[in-house]
């Protein structure tokens, strides 16, 4: 669940020009399944001082706690991550005996050109890696998806640093398909990404600050499934 929206997800993505489309703040709730297990998700986006922002993913359910959170600028065009952290645990029940606690920072210093990785960070990538103009991480990334396919940008290719590494994400558009948010029919872009046995597929609808539908196979199953009941 930690990954969701690292590829979609999560920072999500610089970006071409789209002054119209303004950023918000706003407070959504999911009906999560996770391996089966149904849980509730909140996604946050709330301004921080001056031009920063801080945007969290919470999923709590059948004993399992995940987080993700970012704080970024954003100075017109151009959305950058400045920090982010990327947690798991297992706090009671299966989950406990099943899930490996996990906590991982990472901090952007653009000054520098870097970014630096803590916590239970893999051998070798604590970094530095280098950054490059436009970079996202994976929450980021989501909502910076949002926007481009609302806009009709294409192709839908992005640069992310999070995990020690630095990735190419590139998403598919798959046409349209009806989804149901608070008991309304609505219609959907369908984007998909897909990444050797990972596959992540949003779906978006039009003036919605976050994707209405995200799924997260790997090996041709669900693995989880997060769908939209109110956004506000």
């Amino acid at each position: 669940m930690s990954r969701l929206l690292t590829a979609t997800g999560a920072a999500l993505l610089a970006f071409a020009a789209l002054p119209a489309l303004a950023i918000e703040p706003f407070t959504a709730t999911y009906q999560a399944n996770y391996m089966g297990m149904r849980a509730q998700a909140n996604m946050n986006l709330a301004q921080e001082a001056g031009n920063r922002w801080k945007y969290g993913l919470q999923v709590a359910g059948a004993g399992a706690r995940l987080e993700q959170t970012t704080t970024f600028e954003a100075n017109g065009e151009q959305w950058r991550p400045v920090s982010s952290s990327d947690s798991q645990r297992g706090e009671s029940g299966l989950a406990a005996m099943l899930m490996k606690n996990r906590e991982l920072n990472t901090t952007y210093d653009w000054n520098a050109g870097e970014a630096r990785f803590a916590g239970d960070v893999r051998d070798g990538q604590g970094g530095p890696v280098k950054l490059q103009s436009g970079d996202l991480d994976g929450m980021l990334m989501n909502l910076v998806l949002v926007r481009d396919v609302q806009a009709g940008k294409s192709p839908l290719r992005y640069r992310l640093v999070e995990d020690g590494r630095a990735k190419r994400q590139v998403f598919e558009r798959e046409g349209t398909e009806q989804v149901t948010v608070g008991g309304r029919s609505m219609e959907a872009t369908k984007v998909v990404r897909t990444d050797g046995r990972r596959q992540i597929i949003a779906w978006i609808v039009d003036d919605m600050p976050v994707p209405a539908r995200l799924l997260q196979r790997r090996d041709g199953k669900d693995h989880i499934d997060m769908r939209l009941q109110s956004v506000n």
